[in-house]
């Protein structure tokens, strides 16, 4: 089952990549984000969602171990 998962999420990780590259190459329209009064810089879009993956993935790795239930945990049971 373990090897399942790693296949699915691996089949997963390369299907995303494939769509922010091809969404890179085909769209280079410049955007700005705006947050309350903040502005940034003119930056390409696939640009702005590569960062925003990427984001995502270290979030998701960082708040993942703070969100495991310690009483799920595997006891031996001898």
């Amino acid at each position: 089952m373990k090897i399942l998962a790693t296949v699915l999420t691996s089949l997963l990780v390369a299907f995303w990549i494939g769509v922010i590259s091809i969404i890179v190459i085909q769209n280079f329209t410049p955007v700005a984000l705006k947050f309350l009064v903040f502005q940034s810089i003119d930056i390409p879009v696939g640009i702005v969602l590569a960062f925003s993956v990427g984001a995502g993935i270290v979030g998701t790795a960082i708040v993942q171990p703070l969100l495991v239930d310690v009483s799920s945990g595997t006891e031996d049971d001898e």
